[in-house]
């Protein structure tokens, strides 16, 4: 992978189409296949769409249409210097829904991908009919967990707070993004680690961090959730995401995730009226769709065709 990595590295070829869609203001990156109801994957930090290669084209062969993005700010998807708050990628999301030709679509979002599928939920209720989470507490669960359990949650959250370091991206880059394979073998169960599949996967998202810009893009919205802690914008954030969400939600997570700890997501039921299950999936990390990509496309079906 020597020399400059720009952002043809994220468009690899397969049964998907690569398409660029305008939505809040942006140009997205989405690799869609299949036809049928919308199913909108969203991926987490260090990723890109890559995260749902294999899943998403499971998902169009039940029938249906997927659609995996790059967010804001990754792989091929515009970087803007700003945007990286909670509402305006929140409005990505339920943006891309309509610029996709669509009324509503499930949401299914891993790790930070999750937190914005846990926002587009609570704000959009409308556009987002099913919610499916990986890897991510809803957003005031984490906060709660960050001041209640520091020997937990804020001590598995260390690296993410060094994030705040300003000209951190360049660190987050340097030898190959060796601290991103870092911090994803940290964040994965030692099978994965391991594993062949867990060093293909890491180089591609090591290669996607270097894309120019995009190290600073994915740590704006690390900083915007420290920096709000303390301003009116966050605090507004928080109120709104008090509401109970109507959304029916299937909450997945790693028993292994080091990242955000089974103990800090569970009790993000309490923030949803809809139908809500809770799924601890044993010996996994924080990459579950990479780590048991069979056990979470039957659990992303059969809550896709369980009666609301």
């Amino acid at each position: 992978m020597g020399g400059r990595v720009d952002e043809s590295c994220v468009l690899t070829e397969g049964p998907w189409k690569h398409r660029f869609v305008g939505a809040n203001g942006s140009r997205f990156h989405v690799a869609e296949v299949g036809t049928g109801p919308l199913v909108l994957f969203l991926h987490g930090f260090p990723e890109f769409w890559w995260a749902w290669h294999d899943i998403m084209v499971r998902v169009a062969d039940a029938g249906f249409r997927a659609a995996a993005i790059d967010l804001r700010g990754y792989g091929a998807s515009d970087k803007p210097p700003r945007g990286y708050d909670g509402y305006t990628m929140a409005a990505d999301v339920t943006g891309l829904i309509r610029a996709l030709g669509e009324r509503s679509a499930t949401v299914v979002g891993a790790g930070a991908g999750g937190m914005i599928g846990w926002a587009a939920a609570s704000f959009h209720p409308k556009l987002v009919n099913r919610l499916v989470v990986l890897g991510a507490a809803h957003p005031l669960r984490l906060r709660a967990a960050l001041f209640a359990d520091p020997r937990g949650q804020l001590s598995a959250s260390a690296t993410v707070l060094r994030f705040q370091v300003p000209r951190f991206e360049h660190v987050l880059t340097r030898d190959n993004a060796a601290l991103v394979g870092d911090l994803m073998t940290q964040w994965s169960s030692p099978r994965f680690a391991a594993s062949p599949e867990f060093a293909d996967y890491s180089a591609r998202c090591r290669e996607a961090m270097q894309i120019p810009q995009a190290s600073f893009c994915a740590l704006e919205a690390y900083r915007w959730v420290a920096r709000s802690a303390l301003r009116l914008q966050g605090y507004r954030f928080v109120k709104l995401m008090q509401r109970p969400s109507s959304v029916p939600t299937l909450q997945l997570h790693g028993e292994l995730d080091t990242a955000v700890l089974p103990r800090t997501a569970q009790g993000s039921g309490r923030y949803v009226t809809a139908p809500y299950e809770w799924r601890l999936i044993p010996e996994a990390g924080h990459f579950l769709h990479q780590e048991t990509p069979d056990m979470v496309t039957g659990e992303i079906l059969r809550w896709l065709k369980t009666p609301s």
